[in-house]
């Protein structure tokens, strides 16, 4: 079964860091594009990080810039975020999806393929 499964999410004070995780189920990630976007309570779906198909190409938000890595685990089937000095502004819905070299700078995020999310809350 075709599957993303992410994890990771958690509520923490602003300054912390998280790892999120991606397992991929189904087919092996390496030669698909992986990324991750978020969306936050009454707001659009955001393009946080994208790496591309066999990791050539990584993309990134402003706002991801020099806080979020994202990394690519062949041998598990896992795509990672980890994301330093968080805040306030981060609190969202993280979902990983495939393919995220097509949706990355569209102005609609639709993905064929998506996880179900995981929440990330930060909060003094």
């Amino acid at each position: 079964q075709v599957q993303l499964v992410e994890s990771g999410g958690d509520l923490v004070h602003p300054g912390a860091s998280l790892k999120l995780a991606c397992v991929v189920h189904g087919f092996s990630l390496e030669a698909f594009g992986m990324g991750w976007f978020r969306q936050a309570a009454g707001k659009e779906r955001e393009a946080v990080s994208c790496s591309g198909p066999f990791g050539d190409k990584t993309y990134e938000s402003n706002s991801a810039k020099g806080r979020f890595t994202i990394a690519r685990d062949h041998a598990d089937n896992t795509v990672y975020l980890m994301m330093n000095n968080l805040t306030s502004e981060d609190t969202a819905m993280y979902y990983c999806a495939a393919d995220c070299q097509d949706w990355f700078h569209s102005d609609h995020i639709d993905p064929l393929l998506v996880g179900q999310g995981t929440q990330v809350t930060v909060s003094p």
